[in-house]
């Protein structure tokens, strides 16, 4: 199942990711993809809204994992641009079963490595300085997820 949202400008980027974060559960996985600038920590800003995140949500480029406390759920905004072809140099499954909401940026660098279900998220940025999200569930969770939102 797929969902394309066009034409978004930065703050209804945002305001998608927060209606899309208050239906996320614990052991959820949304893997985000798109150029540099596209959108990434800004959707995942949205989506700490939406969790109660007070802190501010920054891009974990060189940090590989970031986590923030929501107001019942840790969000872990990973980035694994950085790790290569290397993802056993983390141990990510110890986040995916840690009970929070797991956002992995530049996912699609895990190849083989990639979880079984998740969402898809994907940037593209348009002429217009907005974007187009193209979502894509993988997975019965998060087909039930977009029909929701």
């Amino acid at each position: 199942m797929e969902k394309k949202l066009s034409n978004l400008t930065e703050s209804a980027l945002t305001d998608v990711a927060e209606r899309l974060g208050e239906k996320l559960s614990a052991g959820d996985i949304l893997i985000l993809t798109g150029d540099l600038g596209a959108g990434k920590t800004t959707f995942t800003k949205g989506l700490g809204r939406a969790l109660g995140i007070v802190q501010m949500i920054k891009s974990p480029t060189f940090m590989i994992v970031r986590e923030y406390q929501g107001a019942s759920l840790k969000l872990y905004h990973m980035d694994v641009y950085r790790i290569g072809d290397d993802p056993d140099s983390f141990d990510m499954e110890d986040y995916f079963d840690a009970g929070g909401v797991c956002v992995i940026e530049w996912g699609e660098l895990l190849g083989a490595d990639m979880p079984a279900n998740y969402l898809s998220v994907k940037f593209d940025k348009n002429a217009n300085d907005t974007r187009t999200l193209t979502l894509t569930a993988h997975g019965k969770r998060y087909e039930t997820l977009l029909s929701a939102s």
